[in-house]
């Protein structure tokens, strides 16, 4: 196998603070890699590094002579003055006989990351920071590489753009390291997970799901480590288990140590007992637009429509860019009013509404006092925290409490904008995005608190794992000026954009469109379905053989039930036996 990139004993440090420290790692090729780590422990910088944009402090890195890498990180911009055809096409050198082919690749790539319809001949300098990153990341896509290193590359995608980036990384076989929050992207695209911390990285085969059971298995013989990390990594372990479909990679390897942390970890929340808190709290009438419209600017958005959302509803609200979703948030938050009909609001109803805008935040204050200044402590379903406990589960330990407001990162800030509006004690929360900015970390401990969270929930956002995880009900806007109810969920709503994509493309774009990888990218996800529904098999099979050898203890002196119950368990294990052969038939298939 061919090495692209290796870096020894590399060390780097800003300031006093070593981000690296004597690392050695190397990216071969046809590599997937996924790095995560929490906000600010050197993710970027080890990208950076590795891709030669800042020099290592001490340690060699070493890179193929012949390597052909394209770098997006948060930093990049594109050249001033420039169109998008520009950006994207001028730096392959491309002659006029090429120029239409190099066209149709940039079309589907740009059409695969929803610009398309800004025009090739968009000037960049006008369009919006993440019409920018878009771009960006499209010139580096269209090249013929190697490498492609990519810095939170789905912040400013979509659910269906992410898909389709994941689909179109897969398909092009050029190694990959890319930093990533996003859970489904790590555990679809990633073959390697590598997890920067403490100066380190930990280096971990497959994806985000084989990453959590191998953190949980180091939690368990780190007898050292925080109990609440540890509590945190069961219940992640239990999710991934009894969650939504589709969850976990082909397995690279079995932890039996780590199954048995979530043996007694119960569901990630009581449905049932949540709903009748939240009717108690909240009465029968919550949120309902009646015969509303709306729009945005010219565009409608909601065409006298009629929707209802009642005491501890848990709501996931998708839809294209644009197509008006976090319109539809402010008409739900009442700081806007329907064109026609009319919106109603429960009377024991108090809303907290986290929009992508960051709020004024008092500057001068210390972490602490901000969170104090809504509340001392807070009652989240049958949890009671301090509001220093609160400001803890959402990144910032006791002496980050003491940092000044106006000292805070963006990141930061976002964490503290949705700290305070959970310290009010709010029974409706409407989540615009509440993923970005958030490491995995700090996604788990949200999770977390709305596992339990007895109150109705509406969010948006492109992290399909965390709608998945908190949200029992997925609504979509398709621009025809209704809300669909989706019965099968996120992956329903691909499946009907696939359609109406497929039905409004142009004639002449349709070949692009079909050639090869979306040919293998269905069949991707046929495979996945089928690993799910085998999962499911084989899950009802372990809980029978289980029964069986506990029958069969019991059956200890009865020699005539030991034997039926012998045969029933021989065809039993060879059921599952078949079941997990073709098992790791599919799982190939899905890869």
């Amino acid at each position: 196998m061919v090495n692209l990139v290796n870096i020894e004993n590399v060390s780097k440090s800003y300031g006093v603070r070593p981000l690296l420290d004597s690392v050695s790692l190397g990216v071969n090729q046809g590599d997937r890699i996924g790095v995560v780590g929490l906000n600010g422990g050197g993710k970027t910088t080890l990208l950076e590094v590795l891709a030669g944009i800042e020099p290592a402090d001490t340690g060699r890195v070493s890179r193929n002579r012949d390597l052909r890498m394209a770098v997006v990180t948060q930093r990049t911009d594109l050249p001033a003055g420039s169109t998008v055809r520009n950006a994207v096409l001028d730096p392959l050198g491309i002659t006029e006989e090429h120029q239409w082919a190099a066209d149709a690749r940039a079309r589907s790539i740009l059409t695969g990351l929803e610009i398309l319809t800004l025009g090739l001949d968009s000037p960049v300098d006008t369009m919006s920071g993440g019409e920018r990153r878009r771009v960006a990341l499209a010139a580096a896509l269209v090249q013929d590489l190697d490498l492609v290193v990519l810095d939170e590359p789905t912040n400013h995608l979509d659910v269906e753009g992410v898909r389709w980036l994941a689909d179109h990384l897969i398909s092009s076989g050029t190694a990959l390291v890319v930093v990533t929050h996003d859970r489904w992207f790590l555990d679809t695209v990633c073959t390697r997970t590598w997890e920067v911390v403490g100066g380190r990285v930990e280096q971990y085969e497959g994806g985000y799901a084989d990453w959590v059971y191998a953190r949980a298995e180091r939690a368990r013989l780190a007898d050292t480590l925080e109990e609440k990390r540890r509590n945190l990594a069961r219940k992640e372990l239990a999710w991934l288990r009894r969650g939504a479909p589709a969850r976990t990679s082909k397995p690279r390897y079995r932890i039996e140590a780590a199954e048995e942390l979530i043996s007694d970890v119960p569901p990630p929340r009581d449905s049932v007992e949540l709903m009748a808190f939240a009717k108690r709290r909240l009465g029968r009438t919550v949120l309902e637009l009646e015969d509303a419209s709306v729009k945005a600017g010219d565009k409608p958005i909601l065409d006298h429509e009629t929707w209802r959302i009642g005491p501890g509803d848990r709501v996931g609200l998708v839809g294209v860019n644009g197509s008006g979703k976090t319109t539809l948030l402010r008409l739900l938050a009442g700081d806007s009013e329907p064109v026609t009909g009319r919106r109603v609001q429960g009377q024991t109803v108090r809303i907290a509404h986290l929009t992508q805008e960051l709020v004024e935040l008092p500057p001068r204050k210390r972490v602490l006092e901000a969170v104090e200044e809504i509340a001392g402590r807070v009652q989240l379903g049958k949890q009671e925290l301090s509001a220093s406990q609160l400001a803890e589960r959402f990144g910032f330990p006791a002496e980050k409490q003491w940092t000044p407001v106006g000292d805070l990162s963006g990141g930061e800030r976002r964490r503290l904008q949705l700290a305070r509006l959970l310290m009010a004690e709010p029974n409706v929360l409407l989540l615009d995005e509440p993923t970005n900015d958030l490491d995995i970390d700090t996604l788990q401990q949200l999770e977390d608190l709305l596992d339990s969270w007895p109150g109705t929930i509406v969010v948006v956002s492109h992290d399909r794992y965390l709608v998945e995880r908190v949200c029992d009900r997925v609504v979509a806007l398709f621009g025809d000026g209704k809300i669909s109810d989706l019965t099968g969920g996120i992956e329903e709503y691909l499946d009907l954009r696939l359609k109406i994509v497929s039905a409004t493309a142009p004639a002449a774009a349709k070949p692009v469109r079909d050639d090869g990888p979306k040919v293998n990218a269905a069949e991707r996800r046929a495979a996945q379905k089928e690993l799910s529904r085998l999962e499911r098999q084989i899950a009802t099979l372990d809980k029978k053989e289980a029964k069986l050898h506990a029958a069969l203890a019991e059956a200890a002196t009865d020699s005539g039930k030991l034997l039926d119950l012998d045969a029933e368990l021989r065809g039993v294990v060879a059921e599952k036996e078949e079941l997990e052969g073709r098992w790791l038939e599919v799982a190939d298939a899905a890869e």
